[in-house]
């Protein structure tokens, strides 16, 4: 029996020692598949902008001990999976791994993240897919920093890789998105989650008038985020300090009677 199909992708870019961090880990579970951004790709959600190049550089990585052919993307990671789908990879993968972020994905505010982008184009191929993020200050968020000790995460990481090469996810759920808190062990215990309904970002005027060169909307943690109810995302991973493992379905459409909604709406 051949060996398991992976493919690893991130959002943070092929530099990024996340990625490093997942690739070491999913080492011992099969053949793992790097293609990445060439750059940072940040907030780039599921997006597939008409002015990525799409060009593909292959490069030669030491992982574990062994010399890896990775590819960077000039694309998001959305389109990185694409390409490793359709040109990289000559089987379909078993598993998509996206990450390993710096910073939580978390809340209403989680299409904006290139990472979780990545997982859900892999699950809209059909292929069990995860996302996994790594808390972090935002001045971190868009660093290579060596700071950030991603061994937790890449425990985790392995760990959910693993159920999900022996497991098959249920109907309605096409990518785990996996939360890992500050200062996480493996002995990190963790809980099934639902999306926090509160927005854990809020988005930053740009001051134009002290940085005119530089004014992209911003964003910081939201004042209200202690405010997120039990068993969501946003509770797990800060308030109880415990990885948290979010469902999430590509069916974006309301959790309502769809009958009863068209009477109210034509009533």
């Amino acid at each position: 029996m051949s060996e398991p199909q992976i493919l690893l992708t991130n959002d943070d870019g092929i530099r990024s020692p996340g990625l490093w961090a997942a690739a070491e880990a999913l080492d011992e579970l099969g053949f793992v598949t790097v293609v990445a951004p060439r750059e940072q790709s940040s907030g780039t959600g599921r997006s597939m902008p008409s002015t990525s190049d799409g060009q593909i550089h292959p490069e030669q990585i030491e992982v574990n001990g062994k010399m890896w052919t990775v590819h960077a993307v000039g694309g998001t990671p959305a389109q990185a999976v694409l390409h490793g789908l359709l040109e990289i990879m000559d089987v379909k993968p078993d598993l998509v791994v996206s990450g390993i972020n710096y910073g939580l994905n978390v809340g209403t505010g989680i299409t904006v993240s290139g990472t979780v982008g990545a997982a859900l184009e892999g699950g809209s191929a059909g292929i069990p897919s995860i996302a996994v993020s790594q808390d972090a200050e935002s001045h971190y968020h868009l660093s290579y920093s060596e700071d950030i000790n991603f061994q937790a995460a890449g425990h985790f990481t392995a760990q959910f890789a693993r159920m999900l090469l022996n497991k098959e996810l249920p109907e309605d759920v096409h990518v785990l998105k996996i939360e890992i808190p500050v200062d996480a062990d493996p002995d990190t215990p963790w809980e099934i989650t639902r999306l926090s309904p509160v927005r854990y970002y809020t988005a930053v005027v740009p001051d134009r008038e002290n940085n005119p060169e530089k004014t992209n909307i911003g964003y910081r943690v939201a004042d209200d985020w202690h405010t997120a109810p039990p068993q969501s995302d946003v509770h797990a991973v800060r308030i109880k300090q415990i990885v948290s493992v979010t469902p999430l379905s590509l069916d974006l459409t309301s959790r309502v009677d769809l009958d009863e909604l068209e009477s109210d709406l034509r009533g």
